[in-house]
């Protein structure tokens, strides 16, 4: 199921802010999102994990795939589909003690840490960021030379994260990649719905070899 993903959007609620969170979840998963990822960084745990409760609850009834930013314990707790760490979060090696066959995602910002990260047993990785995002601020761009250089060494999915939208998605699929994470571009506009249909449009439309 993994490998049949295109489109990821992450639900942040920094980003969404006061907007009503299930009713954008919802809106994005109409629109056709394959896999989404809670990502909380300022609510209590308690809030988080009720928020994550009712998520997948969504992400059931439309059968997509739903991940946790971060907080392994959450997902475990909340029996997501799997987590989504960083390079600063916990190892790999201890996630995959506390989530057994789960999926684990893992955010790369080279080669190297991509290759790293599929050694040490990760299900996907996100690479980037690939443009200029607010979401990743201090991170300088990798660009898309990187993205022609990933497929043939890497055996496990990856994801193009990091300022993509519309207009770039083209440039990312003649770097020769098919599948892209989002936040900004789906969940920051005033139909949540239509932005990720365009979305999923996009990055589906033509053929792409993709891993």
């Amino acid at each position: 199921m993994l490998k049949d993903c295109k489109l990821y959007v992450i639900i942040d609620s920094d980003v969404i802010k006061n907007r009503d969170i299930l009713k954008t979840t919802e809106d994005v998963l109409r629109g056709g999102a394959d896999i989404i990822q809670l990502r909380d960084k300022s609510s209590s745990d308690r809030s988080f994990l009720q928020c994550a409760n009712e998520i997948k609850k969504l992400a059931k009834k439309y059968k997509r795939l739903f991940l946790i930013n971060d907080r392994v314990d959450i997902a475990h707790v909340a029996d997501a589909d799997g987590v989504h760490i960083g390079q600063d979060d916990l190892p790999i090696e201890e996630a995959r003690k506390i989530l057994g066959a789960k999926i684990i995602g893992v955010s790369t910002h080279n080669l190297k840490e991509a290759k790293t990260a599929e050694e040490k047993g990760a299900d996907y990785i996100g690479i980037g960021p690939v443009f200029k995002s607010k979401t990743k601020k201090g991170l300088t761009p990798i660009g898309l030379s990187i993205l022609r250089r990933m497929s043939k060494p890497m055996k496990i999915p990856f994801f193009a994260i990091g300022g993509i939208s519309l207009d770039n998605i083209p440039k990312v699929k003649k770097a020769g990649v098919g599948r892209v994470a989002v936040v900004s571009s789906a969940i920051k506009t005033k139909n949540v719905y239509l932005s990720v249909r365009r979305l999923k449009e996009a990055i589906t439309s033509g053929d792409v070899s993709i891993m």
